[in-house]
């Protein structure tokens, strides 16, 4: 199932409300994925450089990306998804993440 996946790469910071689901959403993924796993804390710039941005250029937290094998590295869940209750939605963000890495030709 995974071809091109070096290791997933989470930016985040402890205190943010979204935090602890970044976590679980990451650690399912590495386990189902087995691939390595890395935690950033606050690394702004790697997010400037590597992740999403607004218009102005500034980044947010947290961000989950890829490395892919050939030294890439691409965001693939950058904002939490909502359900219809607009609690977090794990199951989604879930999805959105290996839609992302099949569009990317990480995974089959």
């Amino acid at each position: 199932m995974v071809k091109g996946i070096k290791k997933l790469i989470l930016v985040t910071a402890s205190h943010h409300p979204h935090h602890k689901m970044f976590i679980k959403l990451l650690n399912k993924l590495v386990e189902e994925l087995k691939v390595e796993k890395e935690i950033k804390s606050e690394d702004y710039l790697f997010l400037i450089k590597h992740g999403e941005t607004d218009e102005f250029g500034m980044a947010w937290i947290p961000q989950l990306l890829v490395e892919l094998e050939d030294g890439s590295i691409k965001p693939i869940l950058t904002k939490m998804p909502f359900d219809k209750s607009l609690r977090p939605d794990l199951k989604e963000a879930y999805k959105e993440c290996l839609s992302k890495l099949k569009e990317l030709g990480a995974i089959e």
